[in-house]
């Protein structure tokens, strides 16, 4: 089929959707329309600019271009105008001046919007806990020379930011960015501390379960979260203690829980502890999981017994394999971690200042929980979907194509700015749905 390529003086834009992601920016107080903030930041646009550009998976500062005369996006996020990229970069810089106020208003908006939204525990023997998920992940930016990049854990070069996903879908609760030669535990019961002052803010009806790696292992971390009154599990770093020692307690206190002719599994717990022979801190249950192998996974019978060793610091009150399965299911939090880097694309942060990169990622939190938001709105609406599914959680790359990059004619009529789509959009009822939640906008439909 040929086709005849020609112009038109009609508003079409590819991002109808980014009317909703503006609206909720509206809702939550992202948009820095008070007084209070107006006498603190001369110019809030810039924090909406990169907001808009970050809900559409872009992250370069040159990308503003594609819409420095775009009315569609300056109204979506309430913009007075669209900065250049240059001024873009400028007023960051002077933004991070006021970095202390500037991070105080982010929280404010991320808990308003965590208010707005659905957060579902997990299940464990008929009993419910939200889930806070807190971990480490690098950010590669090797072959660059951006203020605070250094050699990371994982072999290369780039940032060490940490975490806080709640809830099973996982929002995003808190994020810090780190140079990438810091250590997990440094920083991290302050951290802490923060995680649970928003949380006190939330709308929560059950009890929070916070759950965090070997690496944060230290009587720091355990102090935080038990003067909090909060449930938490820790995976215990082993150091210089013996398998055979775990192997003799799990003989004497755990019980056989697997046994084949290539290994056996003791489960059970050991009490009494106390983490770090801090003698502040109560002794308390070590969940324990020993797997004693005689025949390696490849059918070879092994000369020597080898032992395998999980335990975890836990002020649960469950059954050792419950808490065993509560630790496992923390693994969702590196999705999350692949969502903001890869669909979002917030690997490798635009500016070379690490004050500015600090900023954006914060940025991208909010952007990243109302990306999540949106999707988690429309999986509501199951009669509506243009096709089956039965996942729980809409992933954010499917988000963006699905609803951000929307095929809309914009036109500004009777006072009345109207998006109209496609009569025939499989999304149109989806997306007016959304729309409706969030409100004051208008769908024109034949």
């Amino acid at each position: 089929m040929k086709y005849t390529i020609d112009s038109t003086t009609d508003h079409v834009q590819s991002i109808g959707g980014i009317a909703l992601a503006g609206k909720i920016s509206e809702k939550i107080g992202f948009n820095f329309s008070d007084n209070e903030a107006k006498s603190h930041l001369e110019h809030p646009e810039i924090l909406r600019t990169m907001y808009g550009l970050f809900v559409q998976g872009r992250n370069s500062f040159e990308e503003i271009k594609l819409f420095r005369y775009d009315s569609f996006f300056k109204n979506a996020f309430d913009l007075s105008y669209v900065p250049a990229a240059e001024t873009l970069r400028l007023y960051l810089e002077r933004i991070t001046e006021r970095k202390e106020y500037v991070n105080q208003r982010i929280t404010s908006c991320n808990v308003n919007l965590l208010n707005r939204t659905t957060i579902t525990p997990v299940d464990v023997s008929a009993r419910k806990y939200i889930p806070v998920d807190i971990d480490v992940s690098p950010l590669d930016n090797s072959k660059s020379h951006k203020e605070g990049v250094s050699r990371t854990y994982k072999g290369y070069d780039g940032y060490a930011p940490i975490f806080s996903y709640i809830g099973a879908e996982g929002y995003m609760l808190d994020c810090e960015l780190r140079e990438g030669k810091q250590h997990c535990q440094r920083n991290t019961p302050e951290y802490l501390s923060g995680n649970i002052r928003m949380i006190e803010k939330l709308h929560l009806n059950n009890p929070v379960l916070f759950r965090l790696d070997g690496g944060n292992d230290a009587a720091t971390t355990i102090q935080v979260l038990t003067s909090s009154d909060h449930f938490f599990l820790i995976k215990r770093n082993i150091r210089k203690e013996s398998c055979e020692y775990w192997l003799d307690t799990a003989i004497a206190e755990g019980k056989i829980t697997y046994k084949d002719e290539k290994k056996t599994v003791y489960t059970g717990v050991h009490t009494g502890r106390t983490p770090a022979c801090d003698e502040t801190l109560p002794a308390m249950d070590i969940v324990f999981q020993v797997t004693e192998r005689i025949v390696d996974k490849d059918g070879t019978k092994l000369l020597f017994t080898e032992i395998e060793i999980e335990t975890y610091w836990t002020n649960l009150f469950e059954k050792p394999e419950d808490v065993i399965r509560l630790y496992h299911s923390h693994a969702t939090s590196e999705q999350f971690h692949s969502e903001l880097k890869s669909d979002m694309g917030i690997e490798r942060l635009p500016s070379g200042k690490f004050e500015v990169n600090a900023l954006l990622l914060k940025i991208a939190m909010i952007a990243f929980n109302a990306l999540r938001l949106i999707g988690q709105t429309a999986l509501t609406f199951k009669e509506e979907l243009p096709y089956n599914t039965e996942v729980l959680r809409k992933r954010l790359r499917k988000v963006i194509d699905d609803l951000i990059r929307v095929g809309c004619k914009v036109v500004y009529h009777g006072r009345i700015w109207w998006i109209k789509l496609w009569d025939r959009d499989p999304w149109l009822s989806v997306l007016q749905d959304c729309i409706q939640l969030s409100a004051n906008c208008r769908f024109y439909k034949k």
